[in-house]
């Protein structure tokens, strides 16, 4: 998968290339797709959520250019995969989930397969975690169709965040952004396909 899939596509850093041979992505599908984990392609993990397609976890991650000591804030923990991905990177990662069996679940993975700095929270990834905040980096797996105020209020200066942005029904792209004391500068890096961005209730 590493090297099919990810370094042949263009993704270089080391670092992650490391970490994504390290997950086991099979511990992080239903049972009944596990034949399937290491497809190129995202896959079903119920309530109508996927696990993403090995090379956009790369990808993204790779964009959000992780050193050891950072703090991430992930909005979409899903299955986990990305937050254990991550979690290989950083000092810690802060995972934020709306659909409650989905964070219990990936909580309860997370901690079984030993991935300890990882922290998740039931929640509204709109509001982000602002008792956390700032953080060096934010991570978004949903599509909300604009950028959510609160997720740019708790980035650090200098923070990067990279984030899908647009409709459910039209077009999407990952953009990438940058808190500079200029302002926030954002780059549009890639056409994209997530589920959208649900707001809590």
């Amino acid at each position: 998968m590493v090297r099919e899939q990810i370094a042949a596509r263009g993704i270089t850093n080391l670092r992650v290339l490391e970490a994504m041979g390290q997950v086991p992505r099979h511990e992080f599908v239903p049972a009944e797709l596990r034949s399937r984990a290491y497809e190129d392609g995202p896959l079903p993990i119920g309530h109508g959520q996927t696990i993403s397609q090995p090379y956009i976890v790369a990808f993204m991650t790779e964009a959000l250019d992780p050193k050891p000591t950072d703090r991430v804030l992930e909005i979409g923990t899903g299955s986990g995969y990305q937050a254990a991905v991550l979690s290989g990177l950083v000092a810690e990662v802060c995972s934020i989930e709306l659909v409650e069996p989905l964070a219990r679940r990936a909580e309860t993975d997370l901690r079984r397969l030993g991935f300890t700095h990882v922290k998740v929270r039931c929640g509204d990834g709109h509001l982000g975690w602002p008792e956390a905040a700032p953080f060096d980096a934010i991570i978004v797996t949903c599509a909300p169709e604009e950028v959510p105020p609160a997720l740019v209020a708790q980035l650090k200066a200098g923070g990067r965040m990279i984030i899908p942005v647009g409709s459910q029904w039209g077009a999407q792209e990952l953009v990438l952004l940058q808190r500079t004391p200029a302002g926030l500068e954002k780059n549009a890096v890639l056409p994209v396909r997530f589920v959208p961005m649900v707001k809590g209730r």
